[in-house]
């Protein structure tokens, strides 16, 4: 019979719970800042356009950042139950982040507001077009049959990195937004450490920790889940299919 499961590397598991409950506070924050001092969400009143923020921190960081833990959380499920968990949280946050998208473009058609000119509109776009293809490129290699075992491994370099870049680039593009939002609506009084602009701040900061806390758990090479040894077994059969390899053989 197996024995227990191995335990998780040491300092794995606080770490991962100190990304979440820094992810759990950021949304907090997130809802009390727009909450106490921009009226709060609604989807059909001028109150719209507050979705976006809501919906950008929640898709594009939390569930992004904890579709990127997935692999060091989940250490001795099958490989498949874990891959498809990591692309339905990464499907999830992009839903999630398209809702936020809608928002500000529906509230800035209302109220004759420009698109798309600041810095922060071209790296939020950037990255969730970029996201979405990652996703997609994702779900094709990994998740569905038909790639070769070759093919998979070299794309999968440019997978994690490009995983790790888009994730930075969503957090810089909130940070972006959250400064764009307070130079429009406290511009006079921002200087004067208003309670409105520290607690914004405050969120940036968060929003920051939780990118790095989230970067160094998935970036420790002994953090990185062990393959099962069903999972090794499977792998040299699926190169053989591929390859033309017999289990045994290197590479031709």
């Amino acid at each position: 019979m197996d024995g227990p499961p191995p335990a998780s590397p040491a300092g794995l598991s606080a770490f991962v719970a100190v990304s979440q409950l820094l992810g759990l506070t950021l949304l907090a924050t997130t809802g009390a800042w727009l909450g106490r001092y921009r009226g709060g969400v609604a989807w059909h009143s001028p109150l719209q356009f507050n979705a976006h923020p809501l919906c950008m921190v929640l898709g594009m960081v939390f569930l992004q950042g904890d579709a990127l833990l997935v692999y060091r959380v989940f250490r001795h499920e099958a490989k498949r139950s874990t891959k498809a968990l990591h692309a339905l949280l990464h499907g999830l946050a992009l839903l999630i982040a398209l809702v936020g998208i809608i928002a500000v473009f529906k509230s800035h058609r209302a109220k004759g507001t420009p698109d798309m000119y600041s810095l922060h509109s071209w790296c939020g776009m950037a990255a969730f077009v970029l996201y979405l293809l990652q996703w997609l490129l994702g779900c094709g290699f990994f998740l569905f049959p038909g790639a070769s075992f070759s093919l998979r491994g070299r794309y999968k370099p440019q997978h994690i990195f490009f995983g790790i870049a888009l994730f930075i680039l969503s957090i810089a593009s909130c940070l972006l937004g959250i400064t764009e939002m307070l130079l429009f609506k406290i511009s006079d009084s921002y200087s004067h450490f208003v309670p409105e602009g520290v607690l914004a701040n405050t969120l940036g900061v968060m929003l920051v920790a939780f990118g790095l806390v989230v970067g160094y758990v998935v970036t420790r090479e002994e953090w990185k889940r062990p393959p099962l040894a069903e999972e090794l077994a499977l792998s040299m059969d699926f190169k053989t299919l591929t390859e033309g390899e017999s289990p045994g053989g290197g590479s031709q």
